[in-house]
């Protein structure tokens, strides 16, 4: 559905995206995981035809059709797109911001106020259609951003940093459509610099800094590849036998507390528990893409 093949970018002198290539196949969540600034949006940009790369390509297709460049209007009327910055129009309606861009998409009569309908029921908007957007708060924003992204029936959806700013209540309704989309056999790429979300939601997800791709696989695989050894911590009953803890892994002993990594965390508590080692309290913190993030940067993706 979406080659991006060698995409650079620079603004100034700053390279925003370095060499980025990568395949998204059609029904695939794809994300893209990075700190502000790694180059998400630049890419989004890209792959829509809004930026033109310095040098690179992308080809947009679906099993249908034959690939073509997103700068071609019958090949951009495939995609849809929930920008990070809103595209809404304030001062209008949830509906009348649906009608606009419906017509913008050219819908007829008939078929765009089926569409309205669906989309004001998808973003649970229904009750608020004759409101302001401008009295809204962020989350139903979002909400209706993504609507307007859909209401032309697109084949692949971008949703670049859709929680951004907004409540629990309105993340969750997110989350919940895009299990939905997933459900019907959309091509979703999702941008986000956390990676609860990227964990929860994406097929595949490729890691991005500074504009540079660090690695690409599906979420187990990044972590099992570059996610490291589980970390366990503990408070013991009474100070531990220096020998019942030989063969740990980074083990650090202060006091009555214990911290020590394991492939096999389960097994190495199980001994120590046999070899008398009582604890008080004990935490198992398993690897994830946040661990990938810091093996590969050094540093935390929350730091940034």
């Amino acid at each position: 559905m979406i080659k991006a093949r060698n995409l650079q970018k620079k603004f100034a002198t700053r390279p925003a995206v370095d060499g980025l290539s990568f395949e998204i196949a059609a029904g695939e969540t794809f994300g893209l995981l990075g700190p502000n600034g790694a180059g998400k949006t630049t890419t989004i940009s890209m792959l829509i035809g809004l930026l033109n790369p310095d040098s690179g390509c992308v080809e947009i297709g679906d099993p249908e059709n034959r690939g073509g460049s997103p700068v071609d209007p019958g090949v951009r009327t495939r995609i849809g797109v929930a920008p990070q910055t809103l595209a809404l129009y304030e001062n209008l309606t949830a509906k009348e911001n649906l009608v606009f861009f419906g017509q913008m998409y050219g819908l007829a009569a008939d078929h765009l106020a089926d569409r309205v309908e669906w989309a004001l029921g998808f973003s649970q908007l229904g009750d608020r259609r004759h409101d302001r957007v401008r009295t809204f708060s962020g989350g139903m924003k979002r909400r209706l951003n993504i609507a307007v992204a859909l209401i032309h029936e697109p084949g692949i959806l971008l949703l670049d940093e859709p929680t951004v700013g907004v409540d629990p209540q309105s993340r969750n309704h997110i989350y919940q459509a895009v299990a939905e989309l997933q459900q019907q056999g959309m091509t979703l790429l999702y941008t986000t610099h956390l990676m609860e979300e990227a964990q929860r939601l994406c097929d595949r997800v490729a890691i991005l800094d500074e504009g540079r791709l660090l690695a690409l696989d599906s979420v187990e695989g990044l972590i099992g590849q570059h996610g490291g050894k589980s970390v366990v911590t503990g408070e013991l009953m009474q100070t531990v036998d220096p020998g019942a803890i030989d063969g740990l892994t980074a083990v650090t002993l202060d006091g009555n507390s214990i911290r020590f990594e394991s492939g096999r965390p389960l097994e190495e508590v199980a001994r120590l528990t046999a070899q008398g080692v009582v604890f008080q309290a004990l935490q198992i913190k398993q690897p994830d893409l946040e661990s990938v993030f810091l093996s590969l940067t050094g540093r935390s993706l929350r730091d940034q």
